[in-house]
């Protein structure tokens, strides 16, 4: 009897888990007993055809070359291969000798005329899976057009079906979002968030710690923000599925992933590195800590001696955070009248500057895909540009959809301010993390000169503290000896700025943890 191989292959585990490989298996026993064939060896592939560099199939090719067999049977043509650099591989095999059977097609792979029906049946089963690639493709395509993912959903995502909205991972997607606020503070290596993310519970769908490229690669996917960007094309789609984190965030993630953050961490990790600026030449004050004391210099050469210690730092940013100071009473008396006010009208804000900025956006993007098809830009430029401009989008959204949310909550304007009013008791009491990022956000012009110290409030804190001044002021103009002129604070200019993009932008990172 004549040892021959005995070679069995489905595209993919879930046809493995059928009856497929078995009806395969009995198809070529029966051909070998008829043919006085004796199978030495099975070589079981679960993995398509369409591509090269099947592992299982280039195991066996290399034992026949090496003489371990004087043949193989292969169930049918299309078993054995649907692509024509496998195909000439087998052809090689037969012209070496190597005997070459398919259980269920009469040829004789020997002869002229049976050689060339095979290479017929080859070129039919080529062009199937071929054409099979097109009609998926035209799927996804259509699927990525009305913003559903046909792919597997990224980590932090579940998967409903076929055809289906992702929806964010009740357990994962808060740890998600996690990890991108940590990266974003620019206190954490991809080292060290790993680590950190673990401690937390964050796991693949494996169970195991995600590793390091996995993190790399969902920190860098906007799919998070709505926005779907198919990698091996570049291709962009706007996303129907629920964003994670804000476009704010992510850009941040991706600001501080390009090194234009300064280094993420450091021997000591100094709480207020980079923050503090020398007033004369605008350069970082460097930290240094000697004899057990941080100090912040500036290190350029043509400046005069420069530096303050950190805790100097902290004083100063602490009594710039109790200048908002509402006395206990008058805060009660302030949100009665407000909420008393926000009863009687409508609190409308506008935001028809984001409207009309969003609808610009959308006039770039047409002008964007005339482009294209003018050929005046290549798709390469086309998809970063489309990117970048639905970033901007999803960021205008954001900042729209938190005014609406706003304006059906009159009691905002007031959470607003209370929360500026403790921003101080915050600072005291936080980690030093969290120092950094409050005074990051809540104070702007942070320099330094001759062991001076200049910061002033960001905007928005600057309209926080002005409301119950004003409000102070006209309660006040009732001890006045002339006529009483009753005087209503602006309570339309406080919802303005408790509503405007930076406050929000402002307060919901302050609150985010």
């Amino acid at each position: 009897m004549k040892p021959c191989f005995g070679y069995i292959r489905v595209s993919s585990k879930k046809q493995g888990e059928g009856v497929s490989l078995s009806a395969q298996q009995e198809a070529i026993e029966r051909f070998a007993a008829d043919h006085n064939i004796c199978i030495v060896r099975w070589f079981e592939e679960q993995q398509t055809a369409a591509n090269s560099g099947r592992p299982i199939f280039n195991q066996m090719l290399k034992a026949l070359r090496s003489g371990h067999a004087a043949g193989v049977v292969m169930h049918k043509i299309d078993r054995s291969a649907r692509n024509f650099s496998d195909w000439a591989k087998i052809g090689d095999l037969a012209d070496a000798g190597v005997a070459i059977h398919f259980a269920t097609e009469s040829l004789d792979f020997r002869s002229r005329g049976g050689r060339l029906a095979a290479n017929i049946q080859m070129a039919v089963a080529e062009d199937y899976i071929r054409n099979l690639k097109e009609e998926v493709r035209k799927g996804q395509i259509g699927s990525l057009k009305k913003g559903l993912y046909p792919f597997a959903a990224p980590i932090g995502y579940l998967n409903n079906g076929k055809a289906k909205l992702k929806t964010p991972d009740p357990e994962r997607a808060p740890l998600i979002k996690k990890a991108f606020q940590l990266y974003a503070s620019g206190q954490y290596s991809t080292r060290t968030l790993r680590y950190e993310l673990d401690r937390l519970g964050l796991r693949n769908a494996l169970g195991r710690p995600i590793s390091k490229g996995c993190l790399e690669k969902f920190l860098s996917n906007p799919f998070y923000t709505g926005i779907i960007h198919i990698r091996s094309t570049g291709a962009v789609y706007k996303g129907a599925h629920r964003p994670i984190i804000s476009a704010h965030l992510f850009e941040t993630v991706q600001t501080v992933k390009a090194g234009r953050c300064g280094k993420k961490v450091t021997r000591h990790n100094h709480t207020y590195r980079g923050l503090f600026r020398c007033k004369q030449c605008h350069t970082s004050m460097i930290p240094e800590r000697q004899k057990g004391f941080v100090y912040y210099r500036c290190h350029t050469q043509s400046c005069p001696p420069n530096s303050v210690r950190e805790e100097h730092l902290e004083a100063t940013i602490l009594n710039a955070l109790q200048s908002v100071r509402v006395s206990d009473e008058l805060w009660v008396q302030f949100t009665k009248e407000f909420r008393s006010w926000a009863k009687k009208r409508s609190l409308n804000v506008d935001d028809k500057p984001l409207r009309l900025k969003k609808a610009h956006l959308e006039q770039r993007k047409e002008r964007l895909t005339d482009a294209l098809i003018d050929h005046i830009v290549d798709q390469k430029a086309y998809n970063k540009r489309m990117k970048a401009l639905l970033l901007e989008i999803s960021r205008l959204d954001e900042q729209m959809r938190v005014i609406k949310q706003k304006q059906e909550n009159p009691d905002y304007a007031c959470k607003f301010l209370e929360l500026a009013k403790t921003l101080a008791v915050q600072y005291e009491t936080a980690k030093p993390a969290k120092r950094r990022e409050i005074a990051e956000i809540a104070l702007s012009n942070r320099e330094v000169f001759d062991k001076n110290i200049y910061v002033e409030p960001s905007e928005w804190l600057q309209a926080a503290q002005l409301a119950p001044s004003v409000f102070s002021c006209a309660q006040g103009q009732a001890t006045s000896r002339r006529p009483r002129q009753v005087t209503e604070p602006n309570f339309e200019e406080l919802v303005a700025a408790a509503t405007s993009p930076e406050s929000i932008g402002a307060i919901t990172a302050l609150i985010r943890d």
